[in-house]
């Protein structure tokens, strides 16, 4: 159930983690697994133009998270949602039945990122999230901890246990009567 006490009839989860732990790579393996509905709130930022213009030191858009819970507040009082983003804090706690942080190793992070293109400062302060496991500790800080669960995400196997395991977790999810 909801923390809101509302009784959706699906279940909504965020994935959440440094950016290169293979979020969006879970979350859609997760919708295609469950049926459930992934945003990857990037994409959607991008395409609805929910923003507040362009940060040139971390090459990247500057969100307008007030637009952005606009967006999807229908959608997440319906139920039925994987929300895909490399934060966490700025959404209601109500809307989530499941948080999960995806880590993973430096090593296979810095990697990652860096054939992304990610240099200098997007590079490293990646990395130092990753290092100071900033995400996980702004998940237990912003949702109740008996929701947020961290799960290793350092290779395709960790990926399929990682879907494997939510998959589980929504079978067995209070259904509304």
């Amino acid at each position: 159930m909801a923390a809101d006490g509302n009784k959706r009839k699906r279940p909504n989860i965020l994935v959440t983690g440094t950016p290169g732990t293979g979020k969006t790579t879970t979350s859609t393996a997760l919708a295609e697994a469950t049926g459930l509905r992934h945003t990857n709130i990037g994409d959607l930022v991008r395409e609805k133009n929910l923003h507040d213009g362009w940060d040139d030191d971390l090459q990247c858009h500057v969100i307008n998270e007030d637009l952005v819970c606009d967006e999807l507040e229908d959608a997440m009082e319906e139920g039925g949602n994987i929300v895909d983003y490399h934060g966490c804090d700025f959404f209601p706690e109500r809307w989530f039945d499941l948080v999960v942080v995806l880590q993973t190793d430096n090593t296979v992070l810095y990697d990652r990122l860096s054939k992304r293109g990610y240099e200098g400062a997007k590079l490293s302060n990646n990395i130092e999230c990753e290092i100071f496991q900033v995400l996980l500790e702004e998940a237990k800080e912003s949702y109740p901890e008996d929701i947020v669960i961290s799960l290793k995400s350092d290779n395709i196997e960790d990926i399929t246990r990682n879907v494997s395991t939510i998959t589980d977790w929504i079978r067995s999810w209070p259904q509304a009567t």
